[in-house]
């Protein structure tokens, strides 16, 4: 594994859980907007035609005093959206950079339960690259890139894997702390910290109800699995019902990434995870190195989950770390 040394964060924020806290909870976004940042000024809604009748949604920003120094899809983790706090940062850092930023939503987040009526699920690669062909048309002639996070980080990856064959070839794909062994992401959630457990148990149960309150069909489904109380019953059970693989093994397969797939893809990949991130664990990524496709492939040693913040000013290495990994990419 390739270890990065020059990210060394405050002592005070070095816990892995306050590094996933800030991930998440911290003021950037009221922190970018004090320092004059003009990304959200500019931000544009779009209904986005992903294919067969799929509409998913994000926020497009655009430079509009200089010539953009290429196209950045955003993809946010499971249960978040394009408001989140690490992508809403992300987007300021590298709006101000000079790129154009598109912050997608997936199907059933960011509030657009109601838009489709078949649920989400993480295998539905199949929509986000068609969602990324209409972001092209809207900034056509572009270099484009792809960073996602955590599960966002799993569809980025697989973007750079089989973009090329659906018309869609990033210059550079990045996963962030990203999902590439789901079942040892599922496990690490039930058997780790009860707070993770709790945060994203709490927002998994209300987007069960904002589906069913979109889609009263749904509402039976939904009763039964607001009594389950461990994600990886309550993933069984789904993939059963609600997916068209009829059981977990075959699920979680459809979204798995070996590393000879990562290795193998047909565009540039990059990986930045850190190795005490409590949900992604570090054995994930054994048999990785930078070969092939895999241009980079960065493990801290502190960062938690989608962390990366350096000091108490809540700057993150992550954002500097992503910006240059672009840059060079761009040249």
């Amino acid at each position: 594994m390739i270890n990065t040394h020059d990210f060394r964060p405050a002592p005070l924020i070095r816990h892995a859980q306050i590094q996933s806290v800030l991930a998440t909870k911290s003021p950037r976004r009221r922190k970018w907007l004090r320092r004059g940042s003009r990304m959200e000024s500019v931000s544009t809604h779009h209904m986005l035609d992903a294919g067969d009748g799929v509409r998913l949604t994000g926020w497009l920003s655009r430079q509009d005093d200089r010539e953009p120094r290429g196209l950045v899809v955003l993809i946010h983790g499971w249960e978040g959206s394009h408001e989140s706090t690490y992508l809403y940062s992300m987007a300021c850092a590298l709006h101000g950079a000079g790129y154009d930023v598109f912050r997608l939503n997936l199907r059933d987040h960011g509030g657009t339960h109601h838009l489709n009526r078949e649920v989400f699920h993480s295998a539905r690669i199949a929509e986000v690259l068609g969602a990324i062909r209409t972001v092209q048309v809207l900034a056509p002639a572009q270099p484009l890139f792809v960073v996602g996070f955590s599960l966002g980080g799993n569809f980025a990856l697989r973007v750079g894997m089989h973009g090329p064959a659906a018309g869609v070839q990033p210059r550079l794909t990045i996963g962030i702390c990203p999902s590439i062994n789901p079942r040892a992401t599922v496990e690490a959630i039930d058997n780790g910290s009860a707070m993770f457990r709790w945060y994203f148990m709490r927002k998994w149960r209300a987007t069960v109800n904002a589906k069913a309150a979109a889609w009263p069909e749904y509402a039976a489904a939904a009763e039964s699995y607001l009594r389950m109380q461990r994600l990886i019953d309550i993933t069984a059970r789904f993939a059963e019902e609600q997916t068209e693989y009829g059981a977990l093994e075959p699920y979680l397969a459809a979204y798995t990434l070996a590393p000879e797939q990562i290795v193998g893809a047909a565009s540039p990949l990059a990986i930045i995870t850190a190795a005490d991130d409590p949900v992604i664990p570090l054995g994930d990524f054994r048999g990785l190195d930078v070969r092939g496709a895999l241009q980079a492939f960065e493990v801290t040693a502190h960062g938690g989950h989608c962390g990366f913040i350096e000091n108490l000013d809540l700057e993150s290495w992550a954002e500097r770390r992503v910006l240059s990994l672009l840059d060079a990419a761009a040249r």
